[in-house]
């Protein structure tokens, strides 16, 4: 249990780091993700990173992108689209003279990161003071949202279906209904063995589960948990202890029905499984009816 996953920001300017936000704090869009030269790093909004410098004449998503968390921040006088026109050139000088910044209307490679959304500063990589360089890494940061992670092999990817619902037993014995919010599939390197060689990757299906109450996850960073998939579910349908299942000496499943001070043998189609109990159906079988275990 935590915040999910851990991303890193890297720098993609050159100079001095003069400022990190402290870890465990939130910082939100528009903000300083961290500085360099004492200029702001700016935390946008957006899953498409920031990958060339912005200037009129630019086209693409990462330009509506961008317009976008423009508009969100209050500027305005531009139309939020994938042209970068001169209207957005004069959009971004006023946000560059509120930023302290050089007023040349053009959003340099390095200036902006991008994230879902908030984030939380999880540590730092880099010291206050240190020399930054394109490539090397400041700091990292999660999302702001208490959530579950769970690793499963990839034989059990079955399970990993965005927005199925999911039930979290936490150490103190309580249950929270959660949702699958992400699945991604993750490498991981070999442990390296005595010749110092690393061994063979491994992939797995890391799976995020936010909960409905995110307040219950508090005071459980990075604790165990117990996670409950829903992999396939049956509505109205009768159940009996899987031990009341009788093995029939002409194939198929059958169950011993109490009748009165006597019983007989009634064959079922067994449907799904789960927690102790089959889904069965047939001729004569009907809820209610009292079935024997055998001993």
């Amino acid at each position: 249990m935590g915040y999910g996953a851990t991303r890193t920001a890297t720098a993609k300017l050159s100079g001095t780091i003069t400022g990190l936000p402290a870890t465990g704090s939130t910082v939100r869009r528009g903000r300083a993700l961290y500085l360099v030269d004492n200029e702001e790093v700016v935390l946008l909004y957006g899953g498409l990173p920031a990958y060339r410098t912005l200037a009129p004449g630019v086209e693409g998503p990462d330009v509506a992108q961008f317009e976008r968390n423009l508009k969100a921040l209050g500027y305005g006088g531009f139309t939020v689209d994938d042209e970068y026109t001169g209207a957005t050139a004069d959009a971004v000088r006023d946000w560059q003279e509120d930023l302290g910044l050089a007023e040349t209307g053009r959003v340099e490679q390095g200036r902006i990161v991008y994230a879902d959304g908030e984030v939380r500063v999880e540590s730092h990589q880099a010291d206050v003071g240190a020399l930054a360089q394109p490539g090397q890494a400041v700091l990292t940061y999660t999302g702001t949202s208490r959530v579950v992670t769970v690793e499963l092999d990839v034989d059990d990817q079955r399970l990993a279906k965005r927005n199925a619902k999911a039930t979290v037993k936490l150490p103190d014995g309580r249950a929270v209904a959660g949702t699958i919010s992400t699945v991604e599939t993750v490498i991981q390197a070999g442990a390296a063995g005595a010749n110092g060689q690393s061994g063979e990757a491994e992939t797995k299906i890391e799976v995020t589960v936010a909960v409905a109450d995110p307040k219950a996850l508090a005071g459980f960073d990075q604790a165990s948990a117990d996670v409950t998939f829903t992999a396939s579910e049956r509505r109205d349908v009768l159940t009996v202890p899987v031990a009341a299942l009788l093995a029939l000496a002409e194939g198929g499943y059958g169950v011993e029905v109490v009748d009165g001070d006597a019983s007989r043998i009634v064959a079922v189609t067994t449907g799904l499984f789960a927690d102790g109990r089959v889904e069965v159906s047939g001729t004569g079988v009907a809820e209610g009816m009292t079935v024997v275990i055998p001993a």
